[in-house]
Parts: structure tokens; sequence; C-alpha cells
């Protein structure tokens, strides 16, 4: 489960002229993206059968500690995020970009990208325009807030905001299906893609547990409901640093 951020390896990105690491605003974009037809990629450990080593679903989200919700005080600003870590040029919506291409495009000065193909897993949308593309915190920041972030160092807010060291903390998605989602938990929103319920959930769950942030009573029952429909499912996490 631990993601691989891929230098002139893999990438896909459009060009950005003069720019092509320039974050876009908050994670918002509105231009539409292509249809596509074939079915959203499962992820390897996490849907599509118990991994080995891995939990089922039902159990991974009775390790989530129970807690009420605080958003007193939240700004976005609070998490910085689309930074450099590693000093290769290419920020963290570039990284992520890079890796989740399912098409790989060509990387030139700056971390400018030229090509590629993606598919948002929520949607199940074939997209080969980066700029329709949001890169989504799984746990939205808010939600991180309120789920124990707002006890966090900056350091350690800023690393959640770009973390690369596990597959389900950022996913590329489309603009359209990431407002959708906003800040919502599972409780007031799932992935229009039906087949795509299972891996969210489990996607959410291993980053919640990731972290260390706590679920309230109506998450946790939406969590479990899905557990009962996705028996198949199995997650691994790895506690983050």
């Amino acid at each position: 489960m631990i993601r691989r951020c891929l230098m002139p390896i893999a990438a896909a990105l459009l060009v950005f002229p003069m720019a092509g690491c320039t974050a876009p605003p908050a994670e918002d974009d509105t231009k539409p993206a292509t249809p596509g037809s074939s079915a959203p990629p499962t992820p390897s450990g996490v849907a599509g059968g118990p991994a080995q080593g891995g939990l089922s679903l039902a159990a991974a989200v009775a390790r989530i500690q129970n807690g009420a919700e605080k958003r007193d005080g939240y700004e976005r600003d609070s998490f910085k995020h689309w930074v450099d870590d590693d000093g290769d040029g290419c920020h963290t919506r570039a990284e992520v970009l890079i890796t989740e291409a399912t098409t790989k495009p060509g990387q030139g000065e700056r971390c400018a990208l030229s090509g590629g193909v993606w598919r948002s897993y929520y949607d199940n949308i074939e997209v080969t325009d980066a700029r329709t593309l949001d890169i989504d915190h799984m746990v939205p920041l808010a939600e991180a807030w309120d789920s124990g972030a707002h006890d966090w160092t900056p350091e350690r807010r800023q690393a959640y905001a770009n973390d690369l060291g596990a597959e389900p903390s950022l996913v590329a998605v489309t603009a359209k299906s990431n407002r959708s989602k906003s800040d919502k938990d599972p409780a007031q929103w799932l992935p229009p893609a039906g087949a795509a319920h299972c891996r969210y959930a489990a996607d959410w769950t291993a980053t919640k547990l990731r972290w260390k942030l706590t679920a309230d009573e109506k998450e946790r029952a939406a969590l479990l409901k899905l557990a009962n429909t996705c028996p198949d499912t199995a997650v691994e996490y790895e506690t983050a640093p």
C-alpha cells in the first residue's frame, strides 16, 4: 500500500506552459472530463478479495476510535499542501498525477508533463486532460481537522496534506466528483459509481487508521453498512510516521 513517487519514469499530466507543477486553486477544477467505458481499476490489497495480511472491512472499521467532531478553528491554510518534499521539481499534485496515470506522459523541464491518460474511479471516467482532474484528499482536510488534526502540529498537518506514502491518501479524480464530495464523510456522500463503493470505504478506513483519526457515530454506521455489502473487501494500512 506504499505509494512510490515516480520521477521521470511514470507520469500523466498535460503540459502546463512554464508551470507544469503549479498547483491549481484548492483542489478545484471545472472543465468536464472525457467519458470512458472501461471498469475502474481495483487497487492491490484494498478491494476485490481479502489481501494477505489484510483486515476485513468490518474489522478495520472497528479499529477506528470513536470521537466527536470538532470544526472550531479550521482553516484550509492550516494544512500546507502541494509541496515538493523530495526536491525533484514536482510538487505533490504532480507526483500523484504521475503515479496514477494509466498511460504515461512525457516529462519536461520543471516537471512539465505532456500527454497521459487517467481513470477517475469515483465516477469511472477516463480523462485525457489533467486540468479536469482534482487531487482529492481521501479524508478531506476539514474532516481530518474534525477527527483529530486540530491537535496536530503544523508539520504533521503538512505531512498529512502531502501524504505520498500510502496509495489511498491522495487520489486523482474528476473535478466534478470531487466538488460533489466536498468535505463530506461516507454517511453523507459516496462515489457516483456504485462499483467504487467498496474500494472507497476501504480507502477511507485505511486513511483514518493510518493517521489515527476518529469517527463519529453516523460515519461509523455508514462504514459498517458498507462492510456488510463488501464482504470480500480487505483493508491494509501502515501507521503514518
